[in-house]
């Protein structure tokens, strides 16, 4: 493992993340622990979850699993999200201070701690005014609820008055995003990265396998079977799978990625997640599980260096499509400049 600053804070977390969407839903109890222990085992320290994974039984998975090792308390950095409904009430989400406060209370109490140390809004909230939600942040920064914040799924200008708002007001600012990013998922480098590396914010990228596509377990127009989410619940998102089966630029993608795993003599998954970690603005790539031997598969990709060249051949087959304004040719003279310029 590589460690890394958790964005503009001075918290050190490691370039692989785990994410815990699958504890309660995908993964029992007692496999769900095993994969903490193998991860911590591998010198990983960093725990994503939120309240809506399995409707709060992730948290409680994760909480009864520190509380039988006390010492892993002091060794990992736990973060947490909160904004999604977790009742049927109309104040039961969004990121007002009134959802908020009971939203990280109630994650507290499940995950066992009196602090999380990182505290994410799970998505944009068009309703309550942004003001309200940074303060109430800041608010449990100073309380010692939280020691930092971020956010996950917002939009370039959302993060950019986001920070600016804190930085006006003398707030804690935000140190990390969590977005869908991917070799199959590129479109947030047009904004979203340019607008983090502005404000220094650590990217925790979320499907970094491109939900499963880049791991090799898909084949031209063979629909999912077996061992595999789509294959064992189709309808799950048959149509997205469709949809991409008949992308030629997948194919594209996943045949770098092969080729180069085949030189390596690695995982199609250890290779895209290899390249994902050496992106500009990525601090850590959360990695699901729903096996220890997926996890022991992806943590691999530690131990991978792509050469440059090699990094070059994935990022051109994979170039997102951006060719309407003001995405086409104003925004590759102005990458070609920062290039020139060293930036």
């Amino acid at each position: 493992m590589q460690y890394r600053t958790l964005g503009n804070s001075g918290a050190v977390v490691s370039n692989y993340a785990l994410g815990t969407m699958t504890f309660g839903a995908e993964a029992t109890e007692e496999t769900s622990h095993a994969i903490l222990d193998d991860y911590v085992a591998a010198s990983g320290n960093l725990i994503d979850t939120a309240d809506v994974y399995s409707a709060g039984v992730s948290e409680e998975i994760i909480g009864r699993w520190l509380a039988k090792r006390p010492e892993a308390k002091d060794r990992v950095v736990l973060a947490t999200k909160g904004r999604f409904p977790m009742g049927k009430g109309p104040n039961d989400l969004g990121t007002s201070r009134r959802h908020l406060t009971k939203s990280l209370d109630d994650s507290l109490r499940r995950l066992g701690v009196e602090q999380v140390d990182l505290y994410q809004m799970h998505a944009w909230d068009p309703v309550t005014p942004l003001e309200e939600t940074l303060r109430f942040l800041n608010d449990a920064v100073s309380s010692g609820k939280i020691a930092y914040y971020g956010f996950s799924n917002f939009l370039g200008w959302q993060l950019t008055k986001a920070v600016h708002l804190a930085k006006a007001h003398g707030w804690s600012p935000p140190v990390t995003l969590q977005p869908q990013y991917s070799l199959l998922v590129r479109e947030i480098e047009s904004e979203i990265v340019p607008a983090s590396l502005d404000a220094g914010v650590g990217l925790l990228p979320w499907s970094p396998l491109g939900g499963g596509w880049l791991s090799g377990k898909y084949k031209r127009d063979e629909p999912p079977a077996g061992a595999t989410r789509l294959g064992e619940n189709p309808t799950r998102g048959m149509e997205a799978w469709q949809a991409r089966n008949d992308d030629d630029r997948t194919w594209q993608v996943i045949g770098a990625v092969e080729k180069i795993a085949a030189d390596h003599g690695v995982t199609a998954s250890q290779v895209a997640l290899a390249w994902l970690a050496g992106r500009p603005a990525v601090t850590s790539v959360i990695l699901g599980a729903r096996t220890t031997e997926q996890l022991a598969d992806n943590l691999a990709a530690a131990d991978l260096e792509l050469t440059p060249e090699e990094t070059g051949r994935l990022t051109e087959a994979s170039q997102p499509r951006v060719g309407v304004y003001p995405y086409g040719p104003m925004a590759q003279e102005q990458r070609s400049r920062k290039i020139a310029g060293g930036r």
